[in-house]
């Protein structure tokens, strides 16, 4: 009897083990996601977030696949990721996840998935980025970003927008509007991902060390990593 419990005990534990590794597949999968998309906007020839644009970001997010749905009244539905910039120690931090929900008016008919990028241009836009719940137009300053890779942004975007915010879908390219989009922490994919519980303030607050536990983790967020330095500095 007593073999047969031990046999039931370890095999729950490995059950539960691999439950946990799966979950963080998806954590680690959402990352090379993000890169993947920003790789991707960025060698689109002129049609690229600018040069000018990203060597002044303080912050980068990308929510791939972000599913917009429509009949007369849209909504969208995505999670991403953040990662801060450590001019200091010219670094950015590990990524912090996030999930974006929203609403949307107009005339609308089916679904589709838009790659949604937001570039944070000063410290104010991180401090809301990192808030409990930061909502776009209501919290801070977001501005539909230039497009073209010469192409810089105007002195009243730069005065005055806090985050330049862009999208893409079915191949097309262009700054958005997202007002009356809500983001905020995703605290239970921090867990799985860093294999404790984290917040995105802490997670920010130093340049990458990979906390991650697992081998995965750390080579999805070096892939991460090399795009961030490969287009910002």
């Amino acid at each position: 009897m007593s073999r047969r419990i031990l046999g039931m005990t370890l095999a729950c534990a490995s059950l539960v083990a691999g439950t946990g590794l799966l979950a963080q597949s998806d954590e680690a999968e959402r990352v090379r996601k993000s890169a993947t998309v920003l790789e991707e906007i960025m060698s689109a020839p002129d049609k690229a977030i600018p040069t000018s644009v990203l060597k002044n970001a303080e912050a980068i997010a990308v929510f791939p696949g972000t599913l917009k749905g429509g009949l007369g009244v849209g909504a969208h539905h995505g999670k991403g990721i953040l990662s801060v910039r450590h001019r200091d120690a010219g670094k950015w931090s590990d990524p912090a996840f996030l999930t974006m929900t929203g609403g949307s008016f107009g005339a609308q008919i089916g679904g589709e998935q838009i790659d949604i990028v937001l570039v944070v241009v000063n410290q104010g836009g991180v401090e809301k980025l990192l808030g409990d719940k930061f909502k776009i137009g209501g919290d801070a300053s977001v501005a539909a970003g230039p497009v073209g890779r010469g192409t810089e942004a105007s002195t009243d975007i730069k005065m005055t927008a806090q985050i330049l915010s862009y999208s893409r879908a079915r191949g097309l390219f262009a700054g958005v509007s997202l007002n009356g989009t809500s983001i905020t922490e995703d605290d239970d994919a921090n867990l799985r991902y860093y294999g404790r519980a984290v917040h995105n303030r802490e997670i920010t607050a130093m340049s990458a060390k990979t906390v991650g536990t697992s081998g995965e983790t750390k080579t999805s967020a070096a892939e991460w990593f090399q795009l961030l330095d490969k287009y910002t500095k």
